[in-house]
């Protein structure tokens, strides 16, 4: 089992239920290492930058998901995200969507 952390809206059920089909089981973490900009993509959509201060942290959703859903979360985010794979301050790891740089 993977989890894919949401600091934004795929915590909202009706994109839940329109991007996997169904509710995604969470639970309440946050991401160590990161600040939240509000409004940062496309002028309407959050992102979180990766600052390395463990002190930084930003809270969220840690979702249950197989590999199915991280390809349908893929297409949903485009490419103005990229996704990658950090620890949670409960200890787990999660796949969290940050800028795509590229």
């Amino acid at each position: 089992m993977e989890y894919l952390f949401s600091y934004g809206t795929l915590q909202d059920l009706q994109v839940q239920e329109h991007i996997f089909g169904r509710l995604l089981k969470g639970k309440r973490d946050s991401a160590l290492g990161f600040k939240k900009m509000e409004n940062a993509v496309y002028g309407r959509y959050p992102l979180v930058i990766n600052t390395n201060n463990p002190e930084d942290k930003v809270a969220g959703v840690a979702y249950e998901v197989d590999e199915a859903d991280l390809k349908k979360a893929d297409i949903y985010e485009t490419s103005a995200y990229k996704r990658q794979k950090f620890p949670l301050e409960s200890g787990d790891e999660a796949w969290i969507y940050i800028e795509n740089s590229n």
